[in-house]
This record gives structure tokens, sequence and C-alpha cells, in this order.
């Protein structure tokens, strides 16, 4: 299948700028790599102070070259690069890889990098880089690399795209267990961005899981359509997403020229799209293993087999922390256990099989996990057992895991308590054979959860979000031009899309304000409403439980002589749970929408989630399990329920409301939202227009 990376991922013809004999050079790995990678094609070296290299005639510059390459590995210093560029460029070259920072000590004004950037872009080129260290695709036999690199075999089924060139290198060059067909080094994304390598891997048949080792998406769109591609094609995608910490973001500036992004909206986005996040490279490392060789995972949860009790009960300690739940073993399940066990030892998961030894232990331990995987509540099994002297394992452990899949038709894993000393030819084999072999039960359990969390997104109901109401459509986005609304607009606003809300009135004077009580009844609410406030409790602007019309004059008289004349009056809601639903504008992928705990003490407490609109009920109810004091919701301690349905089906409405004005709003907070044992509504509500150019509300 023809794809539009292909000059530069699947050329036919390669030239070396810059290849060199001189040992450990940029120039010499990148003739020795495209060599030991088996290119099939033309090799073309280019340096002015060599007439062969490598057996290969040398030619003194890309003029001189019989054809025209499909690609060009630049492996020389920043002050040639440009000139070298324009030679390509002129010979009208698809595409090339630039591997060094492009950065001079006296540089002029615009810099290197810039006046590249808009080479590249003027020209069309397809670049990989720069400040990266170049690709492999290795079903394709093409290393465009400059850097050493190990041997690797044939048959790869992992995908890795990192914007770090060490991301990359760490796991690609140190990792025999993982068989890649294709790991990319993007570097700053002159030319060629993450979403496009994805979109490239996600077309070679084989790939079965792409890891991403992401700093920012530089087209937040495009990211997000390649998202969907993988999910659209069954292909988990593993993302370690540096940035989580503001130093960490500010970093990322540096290094790759783009902002890291806000770290809620990928977990969003991640969660959307059913992509499973890691926290470092040991974990990215596992999860990549597990997805290429046991996916797809079957219901159920994880059994595993110990030879030792302390290390049973740390990993019921670990599967806990982890979200890993461990398989309640059947009562048909326990009894065979029994009649295999000695019978010191409790039939339960974890197992603990090992107690006096002997020659029957290993048959012993080996019947057990068949035995434990053949339940129907087993998903997955795994063998947490240490490494032998030297970082060895014993052949037996691969053998517990033929006989359990052979019993079960299940998957199954051996993961080492902690990192082996050493390597072991048996560990690599028994991986490529689809029985794992990991290091550290933490990053082992994690990517268990990543399995069981895949499985689970891919059973998720397509969404079905609620349709927004056109003529509200039409209506609001005048009004929304470059503005901010009031609480009473604001109210309107969400009542038009369908939303509970309550119904605000604006007051300027005493008149005004006994008219409205009048019509409205009492109890009532009385807030500032003056321009330019928007947290209104902190200023003591607001007035409950006015019961009669003297107490709410007085209130008002009181307001207006501190704040200013302008109020609202609104009826007194009914006792619930206080929620909140709020949104903002993310600079790179637009607005998302906030859920969680409200009232005066949301900010104290950040109890939210956060989601992409648009989504339906359904969704949001799932995105709410995830707080931390969602307990609260369900009667605590003998308190009333709160209608969750009813709060869910309010922010799907509330979410599409937002999608369908992404481009007038700016922000939106609703806050709180009441939501009792039989209503859920509204209470107060601030928006904020898209290029307000309003002084920012105190």
């Amino acid at each position: 299948m023809k794809h539009p990376l292909d000059p530069l991922l699947r050329p036919k013809s390669v030239a070396v700028v810059g290849a060199s004999a001189r040992e450990d050079s940029m120039g010499e790995w990148s003739l020795v790599n495209l060599e030991r990678g088996g290119f099939g094609g033309n090799i073309y070296p280019v340096n002015p102070g060599y007439e062969e290299l490598r057996g290969l005639r040398c030619y003194a510059r890309l003029e001189e070259l019989p054809e025209t390459p499909d690609l060009v590995v630049f492996a020389i210093g920043d002050q040639h690069l440009e000139q070298a560029l324009d030679a390509a460029v002129a010979r009208s070259v698809p595409a090339a890889v630039l591997m060094s920072t492009l950065y001079l000590d006296e540089d002029g004004d615009p810099p290197l990098r810039e006046r590249v950037r808009q080479k590249i872009h003027d020209s069309g080129m397809l670049v990989c880089g720069a400040n990266g260290m170049g690709f492999y695709n290795f079903r394709d036999r093409v290393w465009a690399i400059g850097f050493d690199s190990r041997l690797h075999p044939e048959g790869g089924k992992v995908t890795l795209i990192s914007h770090s060139g060490s991301g990359m290198c760490g796991i690609v060059d140190c990792e025999e267990r993982i068989r890649f067909n294709l790991a990319v080094s993007t570097g700053n994304e002159l030319g060629v961005r993450m979403d496009q390598y994805l979109d490239f891997a996600l077309d070679l048949p084989e790939t079965k899981v792409v890891g991403l080792f992401i700093e920012t998406a530089r087209d937040p769109q495009a990211f997000r359509a390649a998202l969907d591609k993988a999910r659209r094609k069954n292909v988990p995608v593993v993302a370690l997403k540096v940035g989580r910490t503001r130093k960490s973001a500010e970093l990322t500036v540096s290094h790759s020229g783009a902002m890291a992004g806000e770290d809620s909206t990928y977990e969003a986005l991640f969660d959307y799209y059913g992509v499973h996040r890691v926290r470092d490279m040991d974990e990215m490392a596992t999860a990549l293993i597990l997805f290429s060789e046991l996916n797809p995972l079957g219901d159920g949860g994880l059994v595993t087999l110990h030879d030792s009790g302390g290390e049973r009960q740390l990993m019921v300690d670990l599967a806990d922390e982890a979200g890993v739940p461990l398989t309640e073993l059947a009562a048909d399940t326990v009894s065979a256990l029994e009649e295999v066990l000695d019978p010191e030892l409790p039939a339960v998961n974890p197992l603990d099989a090992w107690s006096r030894g002997g020659s029957t232990a290993r048959r012993q331990m080996s019947d057990c996990l068949s035995i434990m995987m053949r339940d129907p509540g087993a998903a997955i099994g795994g063998i947490i057992h240490d490494r032998a002297p030297d970082g060895r394992i014993y052949a037996s452990y691969v053998g517990y895991m033929k006989d359990a899949r052979r019993a079960s038709g299940k998957p199954v894993a051996l993961a080492a308590s902690r990192q082996g000393t050493g390597a072991d030819p048996l560990v690599v084999e028994a991986t490529h054979a689809g029985f794992p072999v990991l290091d550290g039960v933490v990053p082992f359990l994690r990517g268990i959860r990543g399995l069981m969390d895949y499985r689970d997104f891919l059973k998720r109901p397509a969404l079905g979000a609620p349709a927004a109401p056109q003529a509200a459509i039409a209506g609001w986005r005048d009004r929304l031009a470059a503005r901010s609304l009031d609480e009473a607009e604001s109210l309107e606003l969400l009542r038009d899309f369908g939303i509970a809300a309550n119904e605000a009135v604006i007051v300027e004077s005493e008149e005004q304000l006994q008219r409205a009580a009048g019509s409205l009844g009492f109890p009532l609410a009385l807030k500032t409403a003056m321009p330019g406030i928007a947290h209104k409790s902190e200023l003591r602007g607001v007035y409950l439980h006015l019961g009669d019309i003297a107490g709410a004059v007085e209130a008002y008289r009181e307001l207006k002589e501190r704040l200013g004349a302008r109020a609202s009056l609104a009826p007194m809601v009914r006792g619930g749970i206080e929620m909140m639903l709020g949104a903002r504008r993310d600079p790179q992928f637009g607005p998302v929408v906030l859920l969680g705990f409200g009232g005066v003490l949301a900010e104290a407490i950040g109890d939210v989630v956060t989601a992409l609109p648009p989504f339906d009920a359904s969704y949001a109810r799932r995105r709410l399990d995830e707080l931390k004091l969602q307990s609260l919701l369900h009667g605590f301690r003998g308190g009333p329920a709160a209608d969750i349905e009813a709060f869910c089906a309010l922010a799907a409405r509330f979410s599409t409301m937002i999608d369908a004005l992404r481009d007038h709003i700016e922000e939106v907070d609703v806050n709180p939202v009441i939501v009792g044992g039989d209503e859920c509504i509204a209470v107060d509500a601030l928006v904020i227009g898209r290029n307000s150019t309003e002084d920012n509300p105190i």
C-alpha cells in the first residue's frame, strides 16, 4: 500500500552527505547502518574528501549523482547544513534526515533553525528531524540513523515513535525482547510530525501496538485523527507523555520548540481514544511486550503463582495500588488446588505453591498454575519468581507457562520480583514465543492494567452525544461575540440548550428588587452582578436564604453600598450535593469539559476530571466514577444519594453546547450544580466569550 511518507521511510535510493571513514562518526555510522540493515537500493556517499567509501564510489557534491535520490541523510555539521540543504532542494530531493541541532554560535536573524524550517516548508520536502537520531524501518530494511546500533531480527510487530532520540534508542538498542517493524526519532519535527508517522505505522499490516514518547502534539487535530485511526483498526497505543509538571512542560519548550500542553487535557484525550499511559521507560517497554505478545485479553482478573509467602503478600498490596483485580477463585478451583498443594498452604490467589520443595515441587507448581488459569474468572496468569543466579531464568519456569496455556488457552507471563543482573538468551526466546519474561512486579502490573483497560475500551459502546438545538446555536453565536455573559444570561444560555438552570433576574434598584421578589417567591438568593466580578463569595457578594421582602431589601442595600447596584435575584434551590461543570480552551485541542465537586470549596478540593466534548451520559458517568470523592454521591454515612444519572445527562447536554459553540466560548463555569435525590439544577454560571476584550474578571 502506498503512503505519502514512502520517499522518506521506504526510499529506493539514499545519499549520505558527509559520509566518512572516520571511526565512530555520524558519517561512518550512517553508511554502516544502511549496510547492516540490508538496504537493497542505491547508496551514494557524498564527501569531496574521498573517492571511495566502503566499496562505493564517493561523490563530491549532490549535483554529481547519476540520479536524484529519494532520501538524503545529512551527516554534517550545522555550519555546512544550509548550503547542503539548498543543493538538495535544487535537485528536487523528496526527503531528508536531519540529525543536528541546527544551532550556530554566531548566527543571524532569523536563526538557522527558522531558515531551515522555511526552506523545508517552501520545498515540501519530507524531513525527519532535526535534533533527532533518524529512523529504522526494519521491515523495509532502511536504517537511516547516524549512531551505533545492535543487530535486529526480522519480523517485528511493534512501532516506536519518539520525540526523544534517547527515548527511542534507549529501548530499541537495549531491549531484545521487543521486535520492531519501525522506530522513529522525530526530533523537532520541522517537516514530518508524529501523527504522520503514526498514520504510516497503522497501515503496516504487522503493526500490533504503537509506543509514543510524546512531548507535544504540533497538529492537535491531526494527532486526534491518527489516534482515531488506531481505534478503528483496534491497534493499541502506549504513550509516555512528558510535561506532567509545570517545570517539565517548560523544559519541553527548549527541547522540542513547542509547549507540552495541559496534562489534564492529554489525560482526557488518552481516555477518549483508549491510549494506555505509562510513567517511565520501564513501563513503556513492559507494556509494549505485553501488548505485542498477549493482546487481546479475555474477561476476568489476574491469577499469580509464587514461591514465597512474603512476595505473595506484596503482590496483594501492589495489585491494589495498580488497580489490577486479582481473581477470587471459584469453589471448584479451590478444591482442585487443595488436592495438589501441601496441606499447610492455603488455596488462594495469589498462590504460594512452594513449601516443602523436593522432587515433586516443580510439578506441583506447574499443576497449580494450570488449575488457577482454568478458573472462569481468570483472564491472565502471572508467575512471579526471582531470577536465578547471574540474572538467568530456570527453564522450568517457561515449562510452567507452556503447560498452563495448553491447559487453559489463556495468556501467561513471567515477571521477576526485581530486575535481573545480566542477560539470558532463554528470556528473549521465551518472550518471542509468546511467553513474556519481564522485570519488576510494578511495571508488570501496570502493563496488565493497560491490557485490561484496552480490553474494556474496545467494549465501550459508540458515543451518542445528544443533539444541540440549532436555533439555540444560531442565536447564541451572535450574543457571545467577543464578550462575557452575566449570571442571568449565562443561565439563560444553559436553559436554551436543555440544561436545567435556575432563573435569575437582574435588578438595579430597590423597586426592581421588590417586583422581582414578588414574582419569584421566597426564599431567595441575592448576588452581585457588577461587571468584572466572577468570584462573588470572596467579596461577600452573595446573600442566601432570604425569607421575606424586608430581609431582601436590607441585603440589597448592603450589597449596593459595597459593590454596586447591579445584582441578580433567584429562587433558592433545595439542598443536595454541590457539583460543578466547566469548560476551558486548551491551547492545543480547543474546548475541554471539566466535571467534579463544586461549591465554594471547589478550588480547594480540586476533585475534577477532564473530558473531550461532545460525549453522552454513559461516558460522563464513567469519568465521574474516577473522582476521588465519588462515594459521596452514593449516600455517605446514611445521607441521601444524589441523582447521578440526572447530573450525567445534564453534563452530556453541556458538552454538546460547548462543542456547538467551540469557536465562540473561551471559558465557562457552572458552579454549583445542585444534585439532589430527585433534582439536578445549575444555580450559578459564568460564560466568557471567545476573544473577549473585557477586563479579566476577579
